[in-house]
């Protein structure tokens, strides 16, 4: 491909994501089959149906050429030192790909049947997509968050970037915004998913913290410079917080909640999909716990169990919870039977503590020293009693 071509290329892909809302199938379709050039000549001339079509139409204002928009917004991002990833960058994210095989052609909500992969991400960040998302799980939940879920996301998000994990959220109060925090706290990579432009982050109470992440860590965003929050953008951009991760972590949720939908991209797309249980009388665990009846979900209590479902086989393997050591952890069967058959004031003779624990007086007259050198055991004329326990 030339250099020309590839600048072509390029000014197809930031039209297309410029003149249709992100995930429309139809064009998805269309771009997979002629490609991005011929995709977008298809879009201006009418050669699709007639609502994409007149969305594409109504976007073009006062006569301006869709190439001319894109290189405007290449133009702005330049300024803004922001920059526009598409499929043909070495940093493309290749796991969107596979936002391809649940779209649907089923007619419904838009936002069950447009599915499809973005044609431009637009960038704020020095990281590249691709080494950031390798080794990366979503974090999300409610906005009116408990301190419950707030305390687990912040513990969970934090083990999670210590350990080299990309921490994703969707950067809106509550769950998205502890997460975040946390990660940036710990020294790792954050990205925050928008469903607006990376120039005008929503909510503008997070102001101060998206400049920390577009410092230290990725903004992201389908849609391109200036565009507005919608409520329909949340659920779209959801899709893409699901596919970019290796897996997807409910923390808090009610029970009709966008985490929910996440969480469901990440089932049908293979991640991993997990949820954190809660107190069965909080509204912001419902949710959670509507998910965990689910048939593919997990439950998963600190970031060991998150990275036991997203890390490789063998690396990542959580330790099985555990009471706190005791002295008595460190004996073999028959000294630990032995011991349970001595008794705290009254000595009993070898012969006494074999028949009480059911073993040979062999067994208790070989066994029984090895437990008065341990510290256990007492030896007394009268036979052995257990030493007191320290103060």
């Amino acid at each position: 491909m030339t250099h020309t071509d590839t600048d072509d290329v390029r000014l197809a892909r930031v039209a297309l994501g410029c003149l249709a809302e992100p995930g429309n199938r139809e064009l998805g379709v269309l771009v997979r089959q002629v490609g991005p050039v011929e995709g977008l000549d298809r879009l201006l001339n009418g050669s699709v149906s007639q609502r994409l079509a007149e969305a594409a139409r109504l976007r073009l204002t006062d006569n301006v050429d869709a190439r001319d928009l894109a290189r405007r917004l290449l133009d702005t991002a330049d300024r803004l030192g922001a920059r526009a990833v598409t499929p043909e960058d070495d940093e493309w994210p290749r796991q969107l790909d596979d936002l391809a095989h649940i779209s649907r052609a089923a007619d419904g909500r838009a936002v069950d049947r447009d599915t499809d992969p973005p044609h431009c991400l637009w960038i704020r960040g020095d990281t590249g997509l691709d080494e950031a998302l390798d080794r990366s799980v979503a974090l999300v939940g409610a906005r009116a968050a408990s301190n419950y879920g707030t305390y687990v996301a912040t513990e969970m998000a934090h083990g999670l970037a210590e350990r080299g994990w990309t921490v994703v959220s969707g950067g809106a109060f509550g769950i998205d915004a502890a997460a975040h925090r946390a990660a940036l706290a710990a020294g790792g990579l954050t990205a925050a998913i928008l469903a607006c432009g990376v120039d005008r982050p929503y909510p503008l109470g997070h102001a101060s913290l998206f400049d920390r992440i577009g410092e230290a860590g990725l903004l992201i965003s389908e849609w391109p410079f200036g565009c507005a929050p919608h409520r329909l953008r949340f659920l779209i951009r959801n899709r893409v917080i699901a596919a970019m991760t290796r897996g997807t972590v409910v923390v808090e949720a009610a029970s009709r909640s966008g985490a929910r939908q996440t969480l469901g991209r990440a089932r049908a797309l293979g991640r991993a999909a997990m949820a954190v249980p809660g107190p069965v009388t909080s509204a912001m665990s419902v949710g959670c716990h509507a998910e965990l009846r689910e048939e593919g979900t997990r439950l998963v209590n600190d970031y060991k169990e998150v990275l036991e479902e997203v890390g490789r086989i063998g690396d990542d393997l959580a330790p099985t919870p555990r009471g706190p050591d005791r002295p008595h952890d460190t004996l073999d069967p028959l000294a630990a039977q032995l011991l349970d058959a001595v008794l705290p004031r009254k000595a009993r003779t070898a012969e006494e503590v074999a028949a009480v624990a059911g073993v040979s007086g062999r067994d208790a007259r070989r066994t029984l020293p090895t437990l008065v050198d341990a510290g256990f055991v007492i030896e007394h004329d009268t036979g052995y009693r257990l030493a007191p326990k320290p103060s």
